[in-house]
């Protein structure tokens, strides 16, 4: 029977000046590839339904148009799959750069792509494509930023350099709202509509820039290649897929990562997505002011995020990462008493509240999640996860937001679906933290009655022959003894 490797000390110490590299490279990595995710979200709530899906009413054009922008969150675990399985197998960093560069490709030919009044149905089919292929993207990027991050991090500041990447979100959405605000002030209406709403996507052409320069400039992580040399020393008869030891052994905790994490970034896209449409289409505020608060409300998020990163090196991930959750549900019913307001201040204030709840939970996620898993299934695991969680919460998110203000006719509806995630979520945190405590007991008792197990600087034991390893649910005591890798 296969067993899951133990969390062995990595004992390469990269060179401060080459982690400060590697850490921008994953941080930039990140943004360019969240922006070229977002100005999709964007556009599809401002005009890709009236160019994509001209037929029927102006709510089944924005349905059509959202339920374009939620494929690409069923892509994205296909990107997971493939990228994390090739990822513990040939490296973080090959896998990282197909992602820039698909996400570029896609991109960039979205802005090309001609409308449905030039090409006819061919154009929505081609759309959904290549939402196809950044989902794709997206769902092979992010695995691979975040170990080359955190698996260069110092011993102690995991949570630090795993929340850089994290960071990619907020520029993200900073950067297409920005785009998009120009493109919107330095044209007319009818101008936006034809073509000022391309100019965006055609800013993915420096994602292959960037897609380069990793390729050429940064190195392959020191926990892959500790992982690497220990793999080539097995026999090759005894080696385990990492995919088929995720799925063998350790998919309760892959559901259970997205389980937690589905209300963040539900909650995320409704605020950056649903909202827009929402405000501008049924409460009648001007697109650029809603924009503009979007804008303001995410460079908090650039002091947010890594604050509760840096605070959950030193307490813990999963207790930051509950008050998080915690935070989403109890403020979900006020947010869209604000919201139905029709007031730019308060939906300001709203907004910026959601936003600090979701920065507590996303700060410390990375880190969470790759201690979840040994670093031979970690890029398969902490993928999955994370988009398990994409799929359920963030791909649905503005379709269901539309759908239950249809419904209903009332806003209350979108607090009690993100309520009903934020209950799922607090239920996976508690078992993991109960995973955790019953991991570390047994350790303890292990190490106390001298049975010939091996520890490494305090984390998972090794398996002995046999037996079924558990390395996903040493959260909580990782953080602040583990080192890189």
């Amino acid at each position: 029977m296969d067993t899951a490797p133990s969390a062995q000390p990595v004992t390469t110490t990269p060179a401060v000046g080459n982690r400060r590299r590697v850490a921008t490279a994953a941080a930039l990595a990140s943004a360019v590839e969240w922006y070229d995710y977002f100005v999709f979200g964007i556009a599809a709530a401002l005009v890709l339904g009236d160019l994509y899906f001209p037929a029927g009413s102006a709510t089944a054009g924005v349905l059509a148009s959202f339920a374009t922008f939620a494929v690409g969150f069923l892509a994205r675990p296909i990107g997971g799959i493939v990228a994390g399985h090739l990822g513990d197998k040939r490296g973080r960093k090959p896998m990282l750069v197909l992602a820039l560069t698909l996400m570029g490709v896609s991109t960039t030919a979205i802005g090309l792509l001609p409308t449905y009044d030039t090409i006819g149905v061919a154009a929505p089919i081609l759309l959904v494509l290549l939402r196809v292929a950044q989902g794709v993207a997206v769902g092979a990027q992010w695995g691979g930023a975040m170990l080359l991050a955190t698996e260069y991090a110092p011993e102690g500041k995991r949570g630090v350099y795993g929340s850089v990447v994290q960071l990619g979100v907020p520029i993200g959405v900073v950067t297409a709202n920005t785009v998009f605000l120009l493109a919107g002030a330095l044209t007319t209406d009818s101008a936006f509509a034809a073509w000022g709403w391309r100019v965006p996507f055609l800013v993915g052409l420096l994602v292959l820039a960037l897609a380069w320069y990793i390729h050429t400039r940064v190195e392959e992580t020191p926990a892959f290649r500790e992982a690497e040399r220990a793999l080539a020393e097995q026999e090759k008869s005894e080696r385990s897929s990492p995919l088929r030891t995720i799925l063998r052994d350790h998919l309760g905790t892959v559901f259970l990562a997205g389980g937690s994490f589905a209300v963040n970034t539900a909650t995320f896209y409704i605020l950056i997505t649903g909202v827009l449409d929402y405000t501008t289409r049924e409460l009648d505020m001007k697109k650029s002011a809603v924009l503009t608060v979007s804008l303001c409300v995410s460079l908090t998020q650039l002091v947010l995020i890594p604050a509760a990163a840096a605070l959950s090196d030193r307490v813990g991930r999963i207790r930051i990462y509950a008050l998080g959750a915690a935070g989403i549900a109890l403020w979900a019913v006020p947010l869209f008493l604000l919201i139905d307001t029709g007031s730019l201040l308060w939906l300001a204030v709203g907004t910026f509240v959601a936003s600090c709840f979701l920065s507590i939970m996303y700060g410390p996620q990375a880190a969470l999640f790759a201690e979840l898993f040994t670093p031979e299934m970690r890029y398969t695991g902490a993928s999955l996860g994370y988009q398990i969680a994409a799929v359920a919460g963030g791909g649905l998110a503005p379709f269901m937001m539309v759908l239950l203000l249809e419904a209903t006719g009332t806003s209350m509806a979108v607090s009690g679906y993100i309520v009903a995630l934020s209950a799922i979520a607090l239920v996976s945190i508690k078992i993991l933290a109960d995973r955790a405590r019953a991991a570390e007991a047994s350790t303890d008792a292990e190490s106390g009655s001298d049975a010939g197990t091996e520890t490494s600087a305090g984390t998972e034991t090794k398996s002995e022959p046999g037996t079924k390893s558990e390395p996903e649910v040493k959260v909580e005591t990782e953080t602040k003894t583990e080192s890189a890798g």
